[in-house]
């Protein structure tokens, strides 16, 4: 006999195993450390990428003005000024990417725990079950 519950269940979790849980899974193969530290270079490195890129398109937007005034201009504190930006820049990213994935870690972490203790409700329900089955043997 099929029980409907235990169904219910299996139904439940295997929609989470297939859609959120996968990457909430891998989420939660990590440490949190590792997880947000992984991700926050990977930002780092994408977001000096993007800096780069932005400061070549306004350069070449003004390409010109730069090549006429590159001998009056003082390359030192254009550069001082450029590296402060870049600094800036990647530490607001950087400590937004912290938090943004410091919440992705702690609901994913909420939502596997979720998920392990219906693997538990659902082991217990089998067990039930079985005990079920073996008085039934051993008193019929």
């Amino acid at each position: 006999m099929l029980n409907e519950q235990r169904v219910k269940l299996m139904t439940k979790m295997t929609s989470y195993e297939e859609g959120e849980g996968k990457r909430n899974m891998e989420i939660g193969s990590y440490f949190r450390g590792d997880y947000i530290g992984k991700e926050v270079v990977k930002s780092i490195v994408f977001g000096t990428i993007a800096f780069v890129v932005v400061f070549a398109i306004y350069i070449a937007y003004d390409y010109e003005m730069y090549m006429q005034d590159i001998y009056k201009m003082d390359l030192l504190g254009f550069g001082k000024s450029v590296a402060t930006k870049y600094l800036i820049f990647i530490a607001v990213y950087a400590a937004i990417t912290y938090v943004v994935y410091a919440l992705r870690y702690k609901i994913a972490r909420r939502s596997l725990r979720i998920y392990y203790n219906n693997l538990r409700r659902l082991s217990a329900m089998y067990r039930k079950e079985a005990e079920e089955k073996d008085d039934e043997r051993n008193n019929g």
